[in-house]
């Protein structure tokens, strides 16, 4: 037994003897119950017994040992037990450490597998990316083989025809001249050399645009004579060009008869002005009326106009001053839109010389209105009689006796002034709309609604076709004094030139005179040869919105889908429009008839010009031609190797030719030492014909002799352009009575020079409340005639950018204070968005000199401005929007964000039904602004917002929700979710059959959008039908609407050929009717053009007799009329009396009967008499024949215009060879992949067919499928070929098979 000392205390370390690790000692709470009789024996009471035994003791001591020795084996066994759970944990634990190592070792490996499969993924990407760029680079090279093969295919068909042209040229001659009895020398029968003789004709020269001159002769009837002295471009293929756009007309011809009056005569400016002006004329005794029409009613034509993108000025100059400005009110009459007469009793002698110029000599060039106040309490027959002067009577006879047509409309009022000028108003309001803006009576409704519903998705600005069409009427009036012969020839030489041939380069130092040469070739081309398109742009200053690259070819691009049946395929992202232009170009030219030239004037001032031109060094289709100019200073080296025309400085006879022009302007005279002086300074090679230019207008400035002398002295010192500009701006400062008048003149230049895209009159009438109208005009004539300024879409814009460089030397100390002018300029337009006039002008300026001023803050808050952001985004400025954007330093999502804000606040704001309209159209043009930036999940809530607020605050069924249901299912054609985008394109078109019937240009516009949907789920049936329904309607439609001012200009043409008809029989005269006739059908005034026509027809039967071509001219169109009217019987007799006149009277190849024949016999296949259409279809292609050659397309199409007919005959054995030969006129002419194959192929597939070949047409019907899905498809269908004389192919309509397989 051991001593209590051998005891281990709780928390001492044991130590195990058995190599063991030590452990810790602890207190185990065990229970000892004590024996009960040693605890009786305890607690016992008592004295203890005397002599009692030891034992007791002794056995207590054993059992404690016991218990002890119990206790320490439960202990030990206890510590045995613990001893192999540790060592078998530490077990666990090694083998936990080895897993974890071989784990470890595994993860490592993965990682670096990982890192290997990596790289080679990154390897594969990237070959995979080089292989697309090589199949990229591939794809362009074979295009651009294809192109050039293209190219010299149809080059080489151009020679075969011009020999074979030749060639018949030469037989027609050796006939006739054996026919006369001539005998030939033959050279065959001569020994010798010598006496051999090359007998050469004119024509048989092989020209790139004709392919020879024209054999026929023009038609004497036609309005436009083609004078075949003419080196420029011809088409000998184009009726147009032989007989003129009047002399056989069909529907057919709407856009080439149009095309050429637009191109042949100059447009009076009333028409394409962007300013409404109205000249108003008064007296004394209607000062009141004048004063209550400028507070009242002017403000409101004033918006009205704006809403619409013009000016509105009212021109007056008051009675008292108005002999001031005898020069200034015939400019200002010159430029008016609308005269406006305020007359009560008295005249004055200016009044009677504006009226004169206005209602008397030229009553025709504008609208005139006359209000006429008379006296109360008279009868209405003697109320005017009795209270005018004499002078005033007389004055109403000059202009009721000058007014032959009854257009001058009259207001006769008896009551207060400002009764007589509402009513003033309400003829003004009437005139803007109709006769100027060319708005019909439906469409007088809000701006932003009408705008909303006819834009479509195509997004354009009016202005810039506006201003490039201006430049161009300027610069033909320009170049009417500027001789330019020697450098037409030489033009038309280069663009003669057999293909391919790069662009033309016009080149010359500033002011050389490059933009007047281009215009006067233009004016020359529309002339001669009105069947070539011509697509001029006229680039202005550096920074200006014309020299804008994307802007650029947008517009030309819009100009080419305008001779398509719509204009949906417009993109808007920049990338994409530079990238599809040439492939619009391409297919215009597979589809026009003639020929194409792209005109871009100054395309050096283009920024990155090589870079966004990119498309010019491509090949260009055999019918396009394009020139260019650019200075020599700034050309591109890579351009420098096209062919060039140079332009030299003016010789001694040109100076002395531009300054007698001008001093013979001005009834200034040049003493003979005088013009020695001028010749020797202009004849320095550094001196342009603008310097000469704006000399001889310096020295006809002032009349006076004193001050001629002095400014030649002054001139003398002046070595370049911008010097003598300088010294024009001093004498315009001199020649001005007043400080105060100079200073405007100073501030006027300096914010012309600091604008954007300059300063209109109005606006400087309000930047300047001092400023008179009258002195205003006569500061702006003084520095039109220095040639500082000009007028260019309604704004005050520098003549040249020498003249800008001069005002900002001489005015802004070289350009260090345009900033001034710039913050004068903000202030400005900030102060009309404060107003809430946002017009184009605020959304054009504002943003534009806030960038220049480099202040983001408030550029970022004009363009939160919804309405600014909404005018830019309409007008196509998608790329300019963007840019500012960028500029201000926000990506996509956050401009969205910051629209999404703007927009909410404006919605807290919106109560009335009208601010809720036009917060549904905010909602959808930041809608479709974002779907064109590809955010198209942000695009849906917008279009969807908008959709909700029109059901709400308009109606389900009001157009506008149409239009919503358009916009959002085009983003889920974006989507690829076609079921849902075919929904709401269906339910839009619904609407809009509801609203406006069944052929309206919205519905049009749902159907092209129902086409491509079809087109990409590969339902080409249902697209088809869909397509032709669509095309069908737009034709109609443009047949309605017309050209933009075609209608207008159609009917001023036609009133100014009334006039002409009043004289005696002639056959001039009988032309005159036939155009008339013609002009009233283009206009549907189909009553007036029979009248017209049929007095044409019985004046040249008496004046030319019965069997003269010309009246086959007349039955012609006669016959067309009929046919318009449904009046097939008198159609058809018509049409067979042209045909046998013509027959006799023409040649048999001649064109204008080929144009009866095929018009005849689609009256009778239209009439069902097939068996009469036969012969006729025969000898039109024996004419094509003959005409072309048997391997021409248009000879291809003849044959299977009579195949179809057969076919309808039930003649497959007849019609089957017509068939394939037309196939492989097809295949080797226009290529194997070419829709015209295709659609050959679809009827090869149909005849089978119907034969019993279920194989064979399935075969050929699959191969048609295959072209017409490798086919981009064109915006309104296929076009025919270019090579087509008439593109009249017809296609066989049978029902939809299923190719069947024989067993």
């Amino acid at each position: 037994m051991g001593t209590a000392s051998s005891m281990v205390s709780p928390g001492d370390v044991i130590e195990d003897a058995y190599g063991g690790e030590g452990g810790e000692a602890c207190e185990i709470p065990v229970e000892v119950r004590p024996k009960a009789r040693l605890l009786r024996g305890s607690f016992r009471r008592g004295p203890r017994a005397i002599g009692a035994s030891f034992k007791s003791t002794g056995s207590v001591e054993l059992e404690c040992a016991a218990e002890y020795e119990r206790l320490r084996k439960e202990y030990e066994i206890f510590r045995v037990s613990k001893s192999n759970e540790i060592a078998s944990m530490q077990k666990k634990e090694a083998k936990l450490d080895e897993e974890n190592r071989r784990l470890r070792a595994e993860l490592q490996a993965l990682q670096k597998t990982y890192q290997k499969i990596l790289r080679e993924k990154e390897s594969v990407l990237e070959a995979k990316y080089q292989a697309m760029e090589r199949a990229a680079t591939f794809e362009h090279d074979r295009d651009k083989v294809r192109r050039q093969f293209k190219i010299f295919r149809e080059t080489k068909e151009k020679e075969i025809q011009d020999l074979l042209r030749a060639k018949r040229d030469l037989e027609s001659k050796l006939q006739q001249l054996q026919a006369q009895g001539i005998q030939l020398y033959d050279p065959a029968d001569s020994d010798s050399d010598d006496n051999h003789t090359s007998i050469t004709t004119a024509g048989t020269q092989c020209e790139y645009w004709s392919g020879g001159v024209l054999g026929s002769e023009p038609s004497m009837g036609s309005m436009m004579q083609l004078q075949q002295s003419h080196r420029g471009p011809e088409f000998a293929h184009s009726l147009i060009d032989v007989e003129g756009p009047f002399a056989n007309v069909s529907r057919d011809d709407w856009d080439a008869a149009v095309a050429s009056l637009l191109q042949v005569s100059h447009v009076s400016q009333a028409l394409w002005s962007n300013t409404v002006r109205c000249y108003l004329i008064y007296t004394q005794e209607t000062r009141a009326e004048l004063h209550a029409f400028i507070q009242t009613h002017s403000p409101g034509l004033r918006r009205f106009c704006e809403g619409l993108g013009h000016f509105y000025l009212n021109v007056c100059f008051p009675e008292e001053k108005a002999a001031l400005y005898v020069e200034e009110r015939k400019v200002e009459i010159e430029r008016s839109s609308v005269c406006v007469l305020l007359l009560k009793s008295s005249v004055s002698s200016c009044l009677v010389e504006d009226v004169d110029e206005a209602f008397v000599r030229t009553p025709d060039a504008r609208p005139l209105l006359l209000y006429l106040r008379t006296e109360q309490g008279k009868g209405e027959s003697d109320r005017t009689s009795s209270s005018l002067s004499p002078a005033a009577r007389e004055l109403l006879e000059r202009v009721n006796k000058a007014d032959k047509g009854a257009k001058v409309k009259v207001v006769d009022h008896a009551g207060s002034a400002e009764e007589g000028a509402a009513l003033v108003y309400a003829q003004l309001e009437k005139i803007i709309k109709q006769e100027l803006l060319g708005l019909e009576q439906e469409d007088s409704g809000p701006a932003e609604e009408r705008e909303d519903l006819d834009s479509g998705d195509v997004l354009w600005d009016l202005h810039d076709d506006q201003e490039q069409t201006e430049a161009y009427q300027h610069t033909c009036s320009a170049a009417a004094h500027v001789s330019f012969q020697k450098y037409v020839d030489s033009l038309n030489d280069m663009v003669a030139a057999p293909p391919p041939t790069p662009p033309l380069l016009v080149s010359g130092g500033p002011g050389s005179g490059k933009s007047l040469l281009l215009a006067k070739w233009m004016e020359l081309q529309h002339k001669h040869s009105p069947s070539t398109l011509i697509f001029y742009h006229f680039v202005g200053p550096a920074l200006s919105a014309s020299a804008e690259p994307v802007l650029i070819i947008k517009r030309l691009t819009v100009k080419l889908l305008q001779h398509f049946c719509s204009m949906s395929g417009l993109p808007t992202d920049p990338c994409k429009i530079l990238e599809e232009f040439p492939r619009w170009l391409e297919r215009l030219s597979a589809r026009h008839h003639g020929n194409i030239v792209i005109v871009i004037d100054s395309i050096d001032q283009i920024q990155n010009a090589e870079r966004h031109m990119k498309w010019l060094i491509d090949p260009l289709p055999p019918n396009v031609r394009v020139l260019v100019s650019v200075n020599v200073e700034t050309c591109p080296q890579a351009w420098r190797l096209w062919p060039t025309l140079h332009l030299e400085p003016l010789n001694p006879r040109e100076v002395r030719s531009v300054i007698h022009t001008e001093c013979v302007n001005t009834n200034a005279k040049l003493t003979k030492d005088q013009e020695m002086k001028v010749e020797r300074q202009c004849c320095s090679p550094s001196h342009s014909a603008l310097y000469v230019s704006v000399l001889a207008r310096l020295l006809t400035y002032s009349r006076s002799t004193c001050s001629l002398e002095r400014s030649l002295q002054q001139a003398s010192t002046c070595q370049d352009t911008v010097a003598l500009y300088r010294l024009s701006l001093k004498v315009a400062l001199d020649a001005l009575n007043t400080d105060r008048e100079r200073h405007v003149m100073k501030e006027l230049l300096g914010l012309v020079c600091a604008s954007h895209n300059g300063v209109s009159e109005s606006e400087a009438l309000e930047m300047f409340p001092e400023l008179s109208f009258p002195a205003l005009s006569s500061l702006l004539c003084s520095l039109r005639w220095l040639l500082l300024v000009s007028f260019s879409c309604g704004l005050v814009r520098f003549c040249h950018q020498q003249a800008c460089e001069a005002v900002m030397q001489e005015f802004l100390q070289g350009g260090r204070s345009c900033s001034v002018y710039r913050q004068k300029l903000i202030s400005y337009f900030s102060h009309l968005l404060s107003e809430n006039r946002v017009t184009w002008r605020v959304a054009d300026e504002l943003p534009w000199l806030l960038q220049q001023q480099d202040d983001r803050s408030k550029l970022q808050l004009s363009l939160l401005n919804l309405f600014v952001s909404q005018n830019l985004y309409k007008r196509g400025r998608f790329s300019e929007l963007l840019a500012y954007w960028q500029f201000v330093g926000k990506d996509k999502v956050s401009m969205a964000t910051e629209y999404f804000d703007a927009l909410k606040d404006f919605e807290r704001k919106c109560e009335s039904e009208e601010s809720m309209s036009r917060l549904a159209s905010l909602y959808e043009m930041l809608g479709r602004f974002l779907k064109d930036l590809g955010l198209l999940s942000q695009a849906v809530g917008p279009l969807q917002r908008s959709l909700e607020i029109r059901e709400t605050a308009l109606d389900p069924d009001h157009p506008s929700v149409a239009q919503s249901l358009h916009q959002l299912a085009g983003v889920y054609v974006l989507w690829r979710k076609f079921g849902n985008a075919e929904q709401l394109y269906k339910q839009a078109l619904e609407i809009s059959e509801n609203a406006f019937g069944h052929e309206h240009g919205s519905v049009a516009r749902h159907l092209d959008a129902l086409v491509l949907l079809y087109q990409k789920q590969n339902k080409y049936e249902q697209a088809e039908k869909l397509r032709k329904r669509s095309v069908k309607m737009k034709q109609k439609l443009a047949r309605q609407k017309g050209h933009m001012y075609g209608f207008t200009l159609l009917r001023r043409r036609a009133l100014q050929l009334e006039e002409l008809t009043l004289g005696k029989d002639s056959a001039d005269c009988a032309k005159t009717l036939n155009e008339l006739g013609v002009l009233y059908y283009l206009q549907n005034n189909l009553d007036a053009a029979k009248v017209f026509l049929t007095r044409s027809l019985e004046m040249r039967q008496r004046v030319l007799g019965a069997e003269h071509a010309e009246c086959g001219q007349s039955l012609n169109n006669l016959a067309a009329l009929h046919s318009e009217r449904a009046e097939y019987e008198d159609a058809e007799r018509l049409y067979e009396r042209a045909l046998d006149l013509r027959t006799r009277a023409l040649a048999p190849d001649h064109p204008s009967l080929a144009y009866t024949l095929k018009h005849l016999a689609m009256l009778y296949k239209r009439r069902g008499k097939l068996e009469k259409a036969v012969p006729l279809y025969e000898l039109a292609l024996e004419i094509r024949e003959k005409s072309f050659g048997p391997k021409h397309p248009c000879v291809a199409t003849a044959l299977v215009n009579l195949a179809v007919l057969y076919c309808q005959l039930k003649k497959h054995s007849d019609a089957l060879p017509l068939y394939e030969r037309a196939l492989r006129v097809y295949e080797d002419s226009l290529g194997r992949q070419h829709p015209r194959v295709g659609e050959t192929l679809k009827n090869l597939a149909v005849l089978s067919y119907e034969e019993g070949d279920f194989e064979k047409a399935a075969e050929l019907y699959k191969r048609a499928m295959e072209i017409k899905e490798a086919e981009p498809s064109l915006v309104c269908g296929k076009a025919p070929s270019r090579h087509s004389s008439s593109g009249d192919a017809f296609s066989l309509q049978s029902p939809a098979f299923l190719p069947h397989n024989s067993r």
